[in-house]
């Protein structure tokens, strides 16, 4: 594989549209509050991308907010381009844990207050999917959340470059996963990628956030 700067030019090497989607009926709000009291037995399926940073590896923990639409969404920003890491891409409200969080939910919901100004108040936290840890040593916790889709959000632009929704039923259909490999920073790595059409413009979903989407997926499907 050449080594590839824009991971929109990676090689595709498989779409999985001989997986099931997640079915309407396990995508309402009372079957995912269900799915996290009593989980099934089930494997994540990405949980440590390759080392490729020798940074020392910090907690850190995302909000995954699946905003209650008539048809379920799940909120993600774009980060400022100027960002020390991960800068444009696409991503979960989230970040580093502080030593004043009691817990990865406390950390995810500060974030979130921060970065895109969602008030805790209108989060119903649900559970967490397994740690994964990214080839910067972020140790992440994802974690889950139905959204009062009545809630203002004030986004830091210090931050975030934009927000945005994609449709929970996109994200859960596996045909809309792509495996990508390339070579960044002198590792070969693969990952999955979830582009999604929004009018004129295309979100670049890949790398962590698709992960964790992936193990999601992997989650309520099981």
């Amino acid at each position: 594989m050449p080594p590839v700067a824009d991971p929109r030019q990676a090689q595709l090497i498989g779409r999985d549209g001989h997986l099931p989607a997640v079915p309407p009926q396990a995508r309402t709000p009372d079957a995912l509050r269900r799915r996290f009291a009593l989980p099934p037995l089930w494997e994540p399926e990405v949980v440590r991308e390759k080392r490729f940073s020798d940074r020392q590896p910090a907690d850190a923990a995302v909000l995954v907010p699946i905003v209650l639409r008539s048809e379920p969404t799940v909120l993600l920003t774009e980060r400022t381009a100027h960002l020390s890491t991960h800068s444009g891409q696409v991503a979960f409200p989230g970040g580093k844990r502080d030593a004043g969080d009691a817990s990865a939910q406390a950390t995810a919901l500060r974030e979130a207050q921060e970065e895109v100004g969602l008030a805790s108040s209108h989060v119903e936290v649900l559970g967490t999917l397994p740690v994964y840890v990214t080839g910067t040593a972020f140790v992440i916790t994802p974690v889950v959340a139905l959204v009062d889709p009545g809630a203002r959000l004030q986004p830091n632009p210090g931050e975030v470059a934009d927000v945005f929704e994609v449709p929970l039923a996109f994200l859960l259909d596996p045909a809309n996963h792509e495996r990508h490999a390339m070579v960044w920073n002198g590792v070969a790595r693969e990952w999955f990628a979830m582009p999604y059409q929004d009018g004129a413009r295309q979100r670049y979903i890949w790398g962590a956030t698709a992960g964790m989407l992936r193990n999601l997926y992997r989650f309520l499907s099981a």
